[in-house]
């Protein structure tokens, strides 16, 4: 399951994180910022997103309005420490498909998010973007263009999709670090620069390699 976490406590963020990876075998991306929630939200694929409702620069009832509005249909999970039935009933009017009080017990949580999991949301929608015949698809992690394809991983899809929303504009490999990878990961820098080289290999099977291009003592871009 890939899970979403958006959590601005430190502590309790930890302790999710770590029972989710090793409890519940999840991969699980964790920012702690409203505004962060919403990028990655609309920039890669979960099964379902864990919404704190207090956070900085953005809280988790109005991501999830805001998710909602531009036809966002993964499931999501509100976490608060609010446990009237007003509150309650805020949260799910929000945009949540469930509502979780803290503090909680991590088999709750666990079984809240298997549940989510297993319910038939709306199909997600093949989100494409094209650019000069390049066709971006972030549901299958596919780029195509004509008969050709070239299938990413995930990871290299998310840094490639990253430059591809922000063409030509140079992006200093610390915010691709941060973006992609998040603050809280124990790889380097120099993880960035190989999967860059990865993504570089398969492009060249569509003569598209220059359209990635390093900016020596900077970053990355992709020119268009």
């Amino acid at each position: 399951m890939n899970v979403l976490l958006a959590e601005d406590d430190k502590r309790l963020g930890d302790l999710i994180v770590y029972m989710l990876k090793k409890k519940a075998n999840c991969n699980v991306e964790w920012v702690k910022e409203g505004e962060d929630a919403f990028y990655y939200a609309t920039t890669a694929h979960y099964d379902v997103i864990i919404m704190d409702w207090m956070m900085p620069n953005g809280d988790g009832v109005d991501v999830c309005k805001r998710l909602r509005k531009q036809g966002y249909s993964g499931a999501i999970l509100m976490l608060t420490a609010k446990d009237t039935v007003q509150d309650r009933i805020q949260g799910l009017d929000s945009g949540a498909d469930d509502y979780l009080v803290k503090p909680f017990e991590f088999d709750e949580l666990s079984a809240r998010l298997r549940a989510l999991s297993r319910r038939n949301f709306a199909p997600i929608v093949e989100d494409e973007t094209e650019i000069e015949g390049l066709f971006f698809n972030r549901a299958s992690h596919l780029v195509r263009t004509g008969d050709a394809e070239i299938q990413f991983s995930p990871r290299e899809f998310q840094l490639l999709d990253l430059l591809v929303q922000n063409k030509g504009q140079v992006l200093p490999r610390e915010l691709i670090y941060e973006r992609v990878w998040g603050l809280d990961t124990d790889v380097t820098m120099k993880t960035i620069d190989a999967t860059v080289k990865l993504i570089r290999k398969k492009l060249s099977k569509i003569d598209k390699q220059d359209k990635l291009q390093s900016i020596r003592g900077v970053g990355y871009k992709f020119e268009t």
